[in-house]
């Protein structure tokens, strides 16, 4: 069993920093720690962050997962887990992401909020959010579990910063009264083919919702969100393998297009 030594928990988040840096799959924690806990996997996630930011890598956002109905049920869970984001992580909107950066990426469509008012506090509400919210950004996030053949325990996915890999920002930004959050609609396209669509509304019945509820699970920690950090709602589509060679699109209501490439 994992202890309250923050050695140990050091020496888990090395593990999966090393697979990452490495571009190797391993072994799932749970298959040798079958008793880690979601809250050990947190603080594993927090000493990766650490290692992180000690060797230069600038926080710039979070990112939720598990955010629609279906993907907890079949996990197992009733609340959302959240991740961190870095400056190395973002890609531009039309660029090429090289696979031999990384293991088995998948992609998934999925709007992204600027902040632009300081939020925190376990009372937070979507209304609250909204009103801190500088504007709305498509984005396709590509995730990237570093366990064997992209299979986990909610315990593993949490440890591995939720599968955070890469995220491609959309060039069009809108203000929150712009869009509908609810119904906005989505197509994502690989090479011209139509392969997954989705509505706003699969993120918690309205995206601003998620964001609340990150600032609520990060209030545990004393922590919230700051001015100009960027914070994926979650998941509007399925994610989808991606192979070299491919070209993957997601076009939005109301918020143009967002593509990457693969080599």
């Amino acid at each position: 069993m994992v202890s309250a030594c923050p050695q140990e928990f050091a020496e888990l988040a090395e593990r999966l920093l090393r697979a990452e840096a490495e571009r190797r799959e391993v072994e799932q924690l749970t298959v040798d720690i079958p008793e880690l806990t979601v809250s050990d996997a947190y603080r594993i996630q927090r000493e990766l962050v650490r290692l992180k930011q000690a060797a230069g890598q600038r926080l710039i956002g979070f990112k939720m997962g598990l955010t629609s109905r279906a993907k907890q049920k079949s996990m197992g869970v009733d609340v959302p887990i959240y991740g961190h984001l870095f400056e190395e992580t973002a890609v531009d909107d039309g660029a090429a992401v090289h696979l031999d950066q990384l293991i088995h990426p998948r992609a998934e469509a999925e709007l992204a909020f600027v902040i632009g008012a300081e939020l925190s506090g376990r009372h937070v509400t979507a209304a609250s959010v909204a009103a801190a919210v500088e504007s709305v950004v498509p984005v396709i996030e590509i995730i990237d579990s570093r366990y064997r053949d992209f299979k986990f325990k909610l315990p593993d996915v949490i440890a591995d910063n939720t599968s955070a890999s890469r995220v491609v920002i959309g060039r069009r930004r809108a203000g929150v009264s712009e869009v509908d959050l609810r119904l906005t609609g989505v197509v994502l396209e690989r090479n011209g083919e139509v392969v997954a669509t989705g509505a706003a509304a699969a993120v918690l019945g309205n995206p601003l919702e998620s964001i609340a509820l990150l600032v609520q699970l990060l209030a545990r920690d004393s922590s919230g969100l700051e001015r100009g950090q960027l914070v994926l709602a979650g998941a509007i589509t399925e994610a989808v393998p991606v192979r070299r060679g491919d070209v993957v699109s997601a076009a939005f209501d109301g918020l143009g297009s967002v593509m990457v490439s693969f080599c």
